[in-house]
Protein backbone atom coordinates (compact mmCIF):
# COMPACT_ATOMS: atom_id res chain seq x y z
CA UNK A 1 0.00 0.00 0.00
CA UNK A 2 1.05 3.58 -1.11
CA UNK A 3 2.17 5.94 1.23
CA UNK A 4 -0.67 8.16 2.21
CA UNK A 5 0.39 11.66 1.89
CA UNK A 6 -2.67 13.62 3.00
CA UNK A 7 -5.78 12.10 4.85
CA UNK A 8 -9.21 14.61 4.87
CA UNK A 9 -11.81 13.09 7.36
CA UNK A 10 -15.48 13.69 7.79
CA UNK A 11 -15.24 16.89 5.74
CA UNK A 12 -17.80 18.91 6.03
CA UNK A 13 -18.93 22.50 3.77
CA UNK A 14 -21.94 24.61 4.28
CA UNK A 15 -22.59 27.85 2.19
CA UNK A 16 -25.84 29.52 4.32
CA UNK A 17 -28.34 26.93 3.83
CA UNK A 18 -26.59 24.76 1.53
CA UNK A 19 -25.16 21.75 2.81
CA UNK A 20 -22.13 21.53 -0.21
CA UNK A 21 -19.78 18.49 1.28
CA UNK A 22 -21.16 16.42 4.17
CA UNK A 23 -19.41 13.89 6.71
CA UNK A 24 -16.95 13.17 3.47
CA UNK A 25 -13.44 11.26 3.91
CA UNK A 26 -10.88 10.61 1.48
CA UNK A 27 -7.05 10.11 1.32
CA UNK A 28 -4.79 10.83 -1.31
CA UNK A 29 -1.31 8.04 -1.54
CA UNK A 30 1.74 8.70 -3.10
CA UNK A 31 1.67 8.21 -6.91
CA UNK A 32 -1.65 7.28 -6.74
CA UNK A 33 -4.11 9.33 -9.34
CA UNK A 34 -7.42 9.58 -7.80
CA UNK A 35 -10.61 10.58 -9.67
CA UNK A 36 -13.49 12.75 -7.84
CA UNK A 37 -16.95 12.41 -10.04
CA UNK A 38 -20.27 12.79 -9.94
CA UNK A 39 -23.19 14.68 -11.34
CA UNK A 40 -22.82 18.93 -11.10
CA UNK A 41 -23.72 20.20 -7.55
CA UNK A 42 -22.48 16.60 -6.28
CA UNK A 43 -19.56 18.39 -3.86
CA UNK A 44 -16.59 16.96 -5.36
CA UNK A 45 -14.69 20.56 -6.52
CA UNK A 46 -15.82 21.88 -3.17
CA UNK A 47 -13.92 19.05 -1.58
CA UNK A 48 -10.69 19.46 -3.83
CA UNK A 49 -11.23 23.71 -2.59
CA UNK A 50 -10.47 22.64 0.54
CA UNK A 51 -7.36 20.83 0.16
CA UNK A 52 -5.95 23.22 -2.45
CA UNK A 53 -7.01 26.28 0.18
CA UNK A 54 -9.65 28.26 -1.49
CA UNK A 55 -12.44 27.41 0.90
CA UNK A 56 -11.84 26.46 4.98
CA UNK A 57 -13.64 23.09 6.19
CA UNK A 58 -16.93 24.34 8.21
CA UNK A 59 -15.93 21.14 9.81
CA UNK A 60 -13.78 18.18 9.61
CA UNK A 61 -9.65 17.08 9.97
CA UNK A 62 -6.98 17.38 6.92
CA UNK A 63 -3.60 15.89 7.96
CA UNK A 64 -0.75 16.44 5.73
CA UNK A 65 2.30 14.90 5.71
CA UNK A 66 1.61 13.51 9.28
CA UNK A 67 1.04 16.69 10.98
CA UNK A 68 -2.27 18.74 10.93
CA UNK A 69 -3.28 21.03 7.64
CA UNK A 70 -5.29 23.61 7.80
CA UNK A 71 -4.42 25.94 4.27
CA UNK A 72 -5.34 30.04 5.24
CA UNK A 73 -5.29 30.39 1.09
CA UNK A 74 -4.34 29.20 -2.33
CA UNK A 75 -1.08 30.41 -1.99
CA UNK A 76 -0.32 29.04 1.71
CA UNK A 77 -1.39 24.93 0.22
CA UNK A 78 0.71 26.43 -2.50
CA UNK A 79 3.37 26.80 -0.47
CA UNK A 80 3.08 23.57 1.99
CA UNK A 81 3.65 21.72 -2.18
CA UNK A 82 0.07 21.39 -3.06
CA UNK A 83 -1.14 22.93 -6.61
CA UNK A 84 -4.75 22.95 -7.92
CA UNK A 85 -5.33 23.44 -11.53
CA UNK A 86 -9.20 24.31 -12.47
CA UNK A 87 -11.33 24.43 -15.52
CA UNK A 88 -11.63 28.76 -15.55
CA UNK A 89 -9.26 30.57 -16.58
CA UNK A 90 -6.53 31.18 -13.44
CA UNK A 91 -3.98 34.27 -14.81
CA UNK A 92 -5.20 38.09 -15.06
CA UNK A 93 -5.50 40.73 -17.72
CA UNK A 94 -3.36 43.27 -17.68
CA UNK A 95 -0.21 41.46 -16.11
CA UNK A 96 2.54 39.78 -18.32
CA UNK A 97 3.22 35.69 -18.33
CA UNK A 98 6.00 36.30 -15.72
CA UNK A 99 4.29 38.33 -13.39
CA UNK A 100 1.49 35.79 -13.75
CA UNK A 101 3.78 33.03 -13.31
CA UNK A 102 5.24 34.14 -9.85
CA UNK A 103 2.37 36.14 -8.31
CA UNK A 104 2.22 35.69 -4.51
CA UNK A 105 6.21 34.25 -4.86
CA UNK A 106 7.78 37.60 -5.31
CA UNK A 107 9.79 37.62 -2.45
CA UNK A 108 11.79 35.23 -4.17
CA UNK A 109 13.16 37.60 -7.06
CA UNK A 110 13.05 40.63 -4.30
CA UNK A 111 16.20 42.33 -2.92
CA UNK A 112 15.22 45.25 -0.28
CA UNK A 113 11.77 44.94 -1.10
CA UNK A 114 12.70 45.66 -4.85
CA UNK A 115 11.61 42.76 -7.08
CA UNK A 116 13.70 42.21 -10.00
CA UNK A 117 11.94 41.87 -12.87
CA UNK A 118 14.88 40.69 -14.78
CA UNK A 119 15.37 37.79 -13.04
CA UNK A 120 11.52 37.38 -13.16
CA UNK A 121 11.49 36.79 -16.84
CA UNK A 122 14.68 34.54 -17.00
CA UNK A 123 13.04 32.36 -14.32
CA UNK A 124 9.73 32.06 -16.28
CA UNK A 125 11.95 31.63 -19.51
CA UNK A 126 13.26 28.48 -18.05
CA UNK A 127 10.32 27.11 -16.65
CA UNK A 128 8.00 27.98 -19.81
CA UNK A 129 11.89 25.96 -22.10
CA UNK A 130 11.05 22.56 -19.51
CA UNK A 131 7.41 22.62 -20.28
CA UNK A 132 7.68 22.85 -23.78
CA UNK A 133 6.31 26.36 -24.07
CA UNK A 134 9.58 28.05 -26.07
CA UNK A 135 7.31 29.60 -28.31
CA UNK A 136 5.87 31.71 -25.06
CA UNK A 137 7.19 35.17 -24.22
CA UNK A 138 7.42 35.81 -20.15
CA UNK A 139 7.77 39.43 -20.98
CA UNK A 140 4.26 39.69 -22.85
CA UNK A 141 1.11 40.48 -21.23
CA UNK A 142 -0.58 37.01 -20.58
CA UNK A 143 -4.25 38.50 -22.46
CA UNK A 144 -2.51 38.22 -25.90
CA UNK A 145 -2.29 34.51 -25.67
CA UNK A 146 -5.50 31.93 -26.37
CA UNK A 147 -7.27 30.51 -23.51
CA UNK A 148 -5.53 27.32 -24.06
CA UNK A 149 -2.25 28.62 -23.65
CA UNK A 150 -3.09 30.14 -20.63
CA UNK A 151 -4.42 27.13 -19.10
CA UNK A 152 -0.69 25.76 -19.77
CA UNK A 153 1.00 28.54 -18.70
CA UNK A 154 -0.97 28.23 -15.47
CA UNK A 155 0.17 24.12 -15.61
CA UNK A 156 4.01 24.96 -15.89
CA UNK A 157 3.48 27.56 -13.01
CA UNK A 158 1.85 24.82 -10.67
CA UNK A 159 4.99 22.33 -12.10
CA UNK A 160 7.60 24.99 -11.60
CA UNK A 161 8.46 23.12 -7.91
CA UNK A 162 7.53 19.77 -7.76
CA UNK A 163 4.25 19.40 -6.17
CA UNK A 164 3.32 16.38 -3.63
CA UNK A 165 -0.06 16.65 -4.84
CA UNK A 166 -1.43 18.00 -7.99
CA UNK A 167 -5.51 18.63 -8.15
CA UNK A 168 -6.65 18.68 -11.68
CA UNK A 169 -10.45 20.41 -11.91
CA UNK A 170 -12.01 19.68 -14.97
CA UNK A 171 -9.15 20.90 -16.80
CA UNK A 172 -8.84 18.67 -19.56
CA UNK A 173 -12.59 20.55 -20.90
CA UNK A 174 -11.15 23.47 -22.19
CA UNK A 175 -8.13 21.91 -24.18
CA UNK A 176 -7.50 20.62 -27.53
CA UNK A 177 -6.52 17.60 -27.99
CA UNK A 178 -2.87 18.43 -27.94
CA UNK A 179 -3.32 20.24 -25.00
CA UNK A 180 -5.37 17.07 -23.63
CA UNK A 181 -2.27 14.73 -24.68
CA UNK A 182 -0.10 17.24 -22.54
CA UNK A 183 -1.72 17.25 -19.34
CA UNK A 184 -1.84 13.21 -19.62
CA UNK A 185 1.93 13.03 -20.07
CA UNK A 186 2.30 15.13 -16.90
CA UNK A 187 -0.20 13.05 -15.11
CA UNK A 188 1.88 9.63 -16.05
CA UNK A 189 5.33 11.74 -15.42
CA UNK A 190 4.04 13.02 -11.96
CA UNK A 191 2.68 9.86 -11.22
CA UNK A 192 6.33 8.06 -11.72
CA UNK A 193 7.47 11.23 -9.38
CA UNK A 194 5.50 10.05 -6.62
CA UNK A 195 3.03 12.25 -6.78
CA UNK A 196 -0.43 11.97 -5.00
CA UNK A 197 -2.70 13.09 -7.92
CA UNK A 198 -6.92 13.73 -7.87
CA UNK A 199 -8.48 14.11 -10.97
CA UNK A 200 -12.36 15.87 -11.30
CA UNK A 201 -13.63 14.94 -15.23
CA UNK A 202 -16.94 14.25 -16.43
CA UNK A 203 -15.37 12.69 -19.44
CA UNK A 204 -15.22 8.78 -17.78
CA UNK A 205 -13.24 7.28 -20.17
CA UNK A 206 -10.61 9.76 -19.50
CA UNK A 207 -11.12 9.12 -15.74
CA UNK A 208 -10.61 5.16 -16.61
CA UNK A 209 -7.90 5.78 -18.52
CA UNK A 210 -6.42 7.26 -16.30
CA UNK A 211 -7.33 6.42 -12.58
CA UNK A 212 -6.20 3.70 -9.85
CA UNK A 213 -9.17 4.77 -7.64
CA UNK A 214 -12.30 6.58 -8.43
CA UNK A 215 -14.50 8.05 -5.43
CA UNK A 216 -17.88 8.77 -6.20
CA UNK A 217 -20.17 11.89 -4.36
CA UNK A 218 -23.95 12.51 -5.01
CA UNK A 219 -25.54 15.94 -3.36
CA UNK A 220 -22.41 16.67 -1.38
CA UNK A 221 -22.28 12.85 0.14
CA UNK A 222 -19.65 9.70 -0.65
CA UNK A 223 -21.26 6.93 -2.41
CA UNK A 224 -18.49 4.77 -3.11
CA UNK A 225 -14.60 3.56 -4.06
CA UNK A 226 -14.15 2.00 -7.30
CA UNK A 227 -10.90 -0.03 -8.17
CA UNK A 228 -9.11 -2.01 -10.71
CA UNK A 229 -12.00 -3.83 -13.12
CA UNK A 230 -14.36 -1.73 -11.10
CA UNK A 231 -13.56 1.79 -12.57
CA UNK A 232 -15.91 1.42 -15.98
CA UNK A 233 -18.50 3.92 -17.36
CA UNK A 234 -21.69 1.80 -16.94
CA UNK A 235 -20.53 1.22 -13.14
CA UNK A 236 -20.20 5.08 -12.91
CA UNK A 237 -22.77 6.14 -14.22
CA UNK A 238 -25.12 4.09 -12.14
CA UNK A 239 -23.33 5.17 -8.88
CA UNK A 240 -23.49 9.20 -10.00
CA UNK A 241 -26.99 9.30 -10.39
CA UNK A 242 -28.10 6.94 -8.18
CA UNK A 243 -30.36 4.65 -10.45
CA UNK A 244 -29.92 2.38 -13.37
CA UNK A 245 -30.10 4.62 -16.47
CA UNK A 246 -32.70 3.32 -18.85
CA UNK A 247 -33.18 3.33 -22.26
CA UNK A 248 -30.45 4.67 -24.52
CA UNK A 249 -28.29 7.22 -23.66
CA UNK A 250 -28.16 8.82 -26.42
CA UNK A 251 -30.52 8.42 -29.35
CA UNK A 252 -32.63 4.86 -29.92
CA UNK A 253 -32.40 4.56 -33.65
CA UNK A 254 -29.99 4.49 -36.45
CA UNK A 255 -31.34 5.84 -39.68
CA UNK A 256 -30.83 8.83 -41.17
CA UNK A 257 -34.54 10.32 -40.26
CA UNK A 258 -34.85 14.42 -41.99
CA UNK A 259 -36.91 16.32 -43.93
CA UNK A 260 -36.15 16.82 -47.52
CA UNK A 261 -36.37 20.30 -47.40
CA UNK A 262 -33.29 22.10 -47.22
CA UNK A 263 -33.54 25.09 -44.11
CA UNK A 264 -30.02 26.47 -44.31
CA UNK A 265 -27.44 26.40 -47.18
CA UNK A 266 -23.69 26.76 -46.77
CA UNK A 267 -21.84 27.83 -50.15
CA UNK A 268 -17.73 28.08 -50.82
CA UNK A 269 -17.73 29.21 -47.20
CA UNK A 270 -13.42 30.88 -46.63
CA UNK A 271 -12.07 32.96 -43.68
CA UNK A 272 -8.59 33.87 -44.67
CA UNK A 273 -5.62 31.66 -42.31
CA UNK A 274 -8.99 29.76 -40.81
CA UNK A 275 -10.88 27.16 -42.75
CA UNK A 276 -11.85 27.39 -47.17
CA UNK A 277 -14.13 26.87 -49.44
CA UNK A 278 -16.84 24.92 -47.31
CA UNK A 279 -20.12 23.64 -48.65
CA UNK A 280 -23.04 22.11 -47.04
CA UNK A 281 -26.79 21.83 -46.78
CA UNK A 282 -28.52 21.56 -43.28
CA UNK A 283 -32.43 19.78 -43.50
CA UNK A 284 -35.39 20.45 -41.96
CA UNK A 285 -35.51 18.19 -38.79
CA UNK A 286 -31.73 17.17 -38.97
CA UNK A 287 -28.78 16.82 -36.10
CA UNK A 288 -26.16 17.57 -38.44
CA UNK A 289 -22.64 16.83 -36.76
CA UNK A 290 -19.43 18.48 -37.05
CA UNK A 291 -16.17 16.87 -36.23
CA UNK A 292 -12.48 17.16 -36.44
CA UNK A 293 -9.39 18.30 -34.18
CA UNK A 294 -10.03 21.73 -32.42
CA UNK A 295 -7.82 23.24 -34.53
CA UNK A 296 -9.38 22.36 -37.81
CA UNK A 297 -11.35 25.48 -37.77
CA UNK A 298 -14.45 23.65 -36.86
CA UNK A 299 -15.69 26.15 -33.79
CA UNK A 300 -14.91 29.45 -36.43
CA UNK A 301 -17.20 27.42 -39.26
CA UNK A 302 -19.81 27.97 -36.18
CA UNK A 303 -19.74 31.41 -35.82
CA UNK A 304 -19.18 32.36 -39.09
CA UNK A 305 -22.48 30.49 -39.99
CA UNK A 306 -24.26 32.86 -37.04
CA UNK A 307 -22.72 35.85 -38.42
CA UNK A 308 -20.16 36.39 -35.55
CA UNK A 309 -17.16 36.13 -37.91
CA UNK A 310 -17.51 37.90 -41.16
CA UNK A 311 -16.19 35.39 -44.02
CA UNK A 312 -13.50 36.45 -46.44
CA UNK A 313 -15.63 34.81 -49.07
CA UNK A 314 -19.04 32.50 -49.67
CA UNK A 315 -22.30 32.59 -48.27
CA UNK A 316 -24.63 31.42 -45.80
CA UNK A 317 -28.30 31.47 -46.49
CA UNK A 318 -31.87 30.48 -44.69
CA UNK A 319 -33.42 28.93 -48.07
CA UNK A 320 -37.15 29.61 -47.21
CA UNK A 321 -36.60 33.31 -47.53
CA UNK A 322 -33.39 33.88 -48.89
CA UNK A 323 -31.99 35.69 -46.01
CA UNK A 324 -28.42 35.87 -45.64
CA UNK A 325 -27.21 35.65 -42.58
CA UNK A 326 -24.46 38.16 -42.68
CA UNK A 327 -24.48 39.12 -38.84
CA UNK A 328 -25.91 38.25 -35.55
CA UNK A 329 -28.90 40.05 -35.42
CA UNK A 330 -30.32 38.82 -38.67
CA UNK A 331 -30.14 35.15 -37.44
CA UNK A 332 -31.40 36.24 -33.87
CA UNK A 333 -34.56 38.29 -35.86
CA UNK A 334 -34.59 34.90 -38.27
CA UNK A 335 -34.91 32.44 -35.32
CA UNK A 336 -31.49 31.02 -35.87
CA UNK A 337 -29.88 30.35 -32.42
CA UNK A 338 -25.91 29.67 -31.11
CA UNK A 339 -24.68 27.80 -28.10
CA UNK A 340 -21.14 28.79 -27.91
CA UNK A 341 -18.39 26.32 -26.59
CA UNK A 342 -17.47 28.98 -23.68
CA UNK A 343 -20.66 29.70 -22.44
CA UNK A 344 -19.64 31.41 -19.85
CA UNK A 345 -17.63 34.39 -21.88
CA UNK A 346 -19.69 34.24 -25.02
CA UNK A 347 -23.54 33.40 -24.05
CA UNK A 348 -24.09 34.22 -20.05
CA UNK A 349 -24.30 37.31 -18.73
CA UNK A 350 -22.70 36.22 -15.34
CA UNK A 351 -23.93 39.35 -13.12
CA UNK A 352 -27.54 38.85 -14.02
CA UNK A 353 -30.31 36.10 -13.09
CA UNK A 354 -31.31 33.82 -14.70
CA UNK A 355 -34.90 35.55 -15.63
CA UNK A 356 -32.62 38.54 -17.29
CA UNK A 357 -30.34 35.61 -19.09
CA UNK A 358 -33.43 33.47 -20.54
CA UNK A 359 -35.70 36.83 -22.15
CA UNK A 360 -32.52 38.19 -23.78
CA UNK A 361 -33.21 36.69 -27.17
CA UNK A 362 -37.18 37.11 -26.70
CA UNK A 363 -37.88 40.97 -26.17
CA UNK A 364 -39.72 41.87 -29.40
CA UNK A 365 -41.63 38.50 -28.76
CA UNK A 366 -43.08 39.68 -25.53
CA UNK A 367 -42.95 43.65 -25.94
CA UNK A 368 -46.41 45.47 -26.31
CA UNK A 369 -45.89 48.37 -28.25
CA UNK A 370 -42.66 50.00 -26.66
CA UNK A 371 -43.46 48.64 -23.38
CA UNK A 372 -42.14 45.10 -21.48
CA UNK A 373 -44.28 44.19 -18.45
CA UNK A 374 -42.09 42.41 -15.61
CA UNK A 375 -45.01 39.97 -15.17
CA UNK A 376 -44.54 38.58 -18.77
CA UNK A 377 -40.93 38.60 -18.09
CA UNK A 378 -41.21 36.36 -14.98
CA UNK A 379 -43.70 34.45 -16.81
CA UNK A 380 -41.41 33.28 -19.67
CA UNK A 381 -38.55 32.89 -17.75
CA UNK A 382 -40.24 30.71 -15.03
CA UNK A 383 -42.00 28.62 -17.90
CA UNK A 384 -38.48 27.68 -19.39
CA UNK A 385 -36.45 27.24 -16.59
CA UNK A 386 -39.16 24.85 -15.36
CA UNK A 387 -39.77 23.07 -18.47
CA UNK A 388 -35.66 22.48 -18.85
CA UNK A 389 -35.49 21.63 -15.45
CA UNK A 390 -32.91 24.49 -14.34
CA UNK A 391 -32.04 23.33 -10.63
CA UNK A 392 -32.17 26.78 -8.47
CA UNK A 393 -33.47 28.82 -5.73
CA UNK A 394 -35.84 30.74 -8.20
CA UNK A 395 -35.22 32.69 -11.31
CA UNK A 396 -34.25 35.93 -9.79
CA UNK A 397 -30.89 33.79 -8.52
CA UNK A 398 -27.24 35.15 -10.36
CA UNK A 399 -26.55 32.51 -13.07
CA UNK A 400 -22.72 32.61 -11.68
CA UNK A 401 -24.03 30.75 -8.85
CA UNK A 402 -25.04 27.76 -11.03
CA UNK A 403 -22.99 24.72 -11.85
CA UNK A 404 -22.20 24.55 -15.17
CA UNK A 405 -24.60 21.54 -16.11
CA UNK A 406 -27.45 24.69 -15.32
CA UNK A 407 -26.21 27.54 -16.90
CA UNK A 408 -25.70 24.97 -19.70
CA UNK A 409 -29.65 24.48 -19.69
CA UNK A 410 -30.06 28.10 -19.10
CA UNK A 411 -28.40 28.92 -22.77
CA UNK A 412 -31.09 26.57 -23.94
CA UNK A 413 -34.12 27.73 -22.46
CA UNK A 414 -33.12 31.29 -23.58
CA UNK A 415 -33.13 30.11 -27.71
CA UNK A 416 -36.14 28.09 -26.97
CA UNK A 417 -38.20 30.68 -25.45
CA UNK A 418 -36.90 32.97 -28.57
CA UNK A 419 -38.55 29.70 -30.23
CA UNK A 420 -35.39 29.05 -32.42
CA UNK A 421 -35.70 27.10 -35.52
CA UNK A 422 -31.88 26.31 -35.83
CA UNK A 423 -29.70 25.75 -33.45
CA UNK A 424 -25.91 26.12 -33.85
CA UNK A 425 -24.54 24.27 -31.12
CA UNK A 426 -20.56 23.95 -30.20
CA UNK A 427 -19.69 21.20 -27.84
CA UNK A 428 -23.31 21.72 -26.30
CA UNK A 429 -21.88 18.96 -23.58
CA UNK A 430 -18.80 20.43 -22.62
CA UNK A 431 -18.09 19.88 -18.92
CA UNK A 432 -21.34 18.64 -18.14
CA UNK A 433 -21.89 15.60 -15.74
CA UNK A 434 -23.54 12.26 -17.23
CA UNK A 435 -27.42 12.98 -15.60
CA UNK A 436 -27.23 16.44 -17.30
CA UNK A 437 -25.68 15.16 -20.68
CA UNK A 438 -29.07 12.71 -20.98
CA UNK A 439 -31.39 15.34 -20.78
CA UNK A 440 -29.65 17.28 -23.18
CA UNK A 441 -29.64 14.60 -25.72
CA UNK A 442 -33.03 13.71 -24.83
CA UNK A 443 -33.96 17.14 -25.63
CA UNK A 444 -32.33 17.60 -28.51
CA UNK A 445 -34.16 14.84 -29.63
CA UNK A 446 -37.25 16.19 -29.00
CA UNK A 447 -36.22 19.19 -30.81
CA UNK A 448 -35.50 17.01 -33.83
CA UNK A 449 -39.11 15.35 -34.20
CA UNK A 450 -40.77 18.97 -34.08
CA UNK A 451 -38.58 19.70 -37.08
CA UNK A 452 -36.09 22.21 -35.66
CA UNK A 453 -32.70 21.70 -37.34
CA UNK A 454 -29.20 21.11 -35.35
CA UNK A 455 -25.71 22.27 -36.89
CA UNK A 456 -23.60 20.28 -33.50
CA UNK A 457 -19.62 20.68 -33.31
CA UNK A 458 -18.05 18.19 -30.41
CA UNK A 459 -14.75 17.03 -29.97
CA UNK A 460 -16.55 13.93 -28.36
CA UNK A 461 -16.79 11.07 -31.30
CA UNK A 462 -19.44 9.11 -29.25
CA UNK A 463 -21.91 12.10 -29.13
CA UNK A 464 -21.50 12.63 -32.61
CA UNK A 465 -21.82 9.10 -33.88
CA UNK A 466 -24.57 9.00 -31.08
CA UNK A 467 -26.52 11.76 -31.82
CA UNK A 468 -26.75 12.96 -35.62
CA UNK A 469 -28.00 12.09 -38.69
CA UNK A 470 -25.13 12.88 -40.90
CA UNK A 471 -21.25 13.75 -39.65
CA UNK A 472 -18.71 15.84 -41.77
CA UNK A 473 -15.15 15.68 -40.91
CA UNK A 474 -13.32 18.44 -40.88
CA UNK A 475 -9.28 18.55 -41.35
CA UNK A 476 -7.02 21.65 -42.46
CA UNK A 477 -9.44 23.67 -42.35
CA UNK A 478 -11.28 21.69 -45.06
CA UNK A 479 -14.02 19.05 -45.30
CA UNK A 480 -12.34 16.01 -45.29
CA UNK A 481 -15.07 13.55 -45.83
CA UNK A 482 -19.17 12.71 -44.58
CA UNK A 483 -20.43 9.51 -43.04
CA UNK A 484 -24.89 8.57 -42.64
CA UNK A 485 -25.95 7.47 -39.36
CA UNK A 486 -25.68 4.11 -39.34
CA UNK A 487 -24.66 1.68 -36.31
CA UNK A 488 -21.83 0.13 -37.86
CA UNK A 489 -20.20 3.37 -37.59
CA UNK A 490 -17.00 3.31 -35.28
CA UNK A 491 -14.58 6.02 -33.84
CA UNK A 492 -11.47 4.44 -35.38
CA UNK A 493 -13.65 5.22 -38.72
CA UNK A 494 -14.07 9.21 -38.18
CA UNK A 495 -10.48 9.35 -36.47
CA UNK A 496 -9.42 8.23 -39.50
CA UNK A 497 -10.95 10.87 -41.49
CA UNK A 498 -9.64 14.27 -39.26
CA UNK A 499 -6.07 12.88 -38.44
Amino acid sequence: MEEIILKAENMFKEFGATKAVSDVTLELRKGCVLGLVGENGSGKSTLSSMIAGVYPPTKGVMTYKGEEYRPKSVLDARKAGIQYLTQEQGTIDGMTVAENMFLGEEDQMSKMGNVSIKKLNLLARKILDENGMNYVNPKAMVETYSFEDRKMIETARALSHQPAILIIDETTTALSQKGRERIYEIIFEQKKAGTAIVIISHDLDEVQKLCDEVLIMRDGVYVDTLKGDEINAHNMREKMIGRTMEGSYYRGDFECTYEDEVVLEVKDLSVWGIFSDVSFELHKGEILGIGGLSECGMHELLKTVFGAIRPTSGSVTLVQNQVALKNTTVSVKNKVAYIPKDRDKESLFQPTSIKDNIVASSYDKIKKGFFIKPSDEKKLADEQAKKIEVKMQNIEQLIRDLSGGNKQKVVIAKWIANESQIFIMDCPTRGIDIGVKAKIYKLMDTLKHEGISILMVSEEMMELIGMADRIITMKDGRLSKEFTRSKDLSESTIISAIV
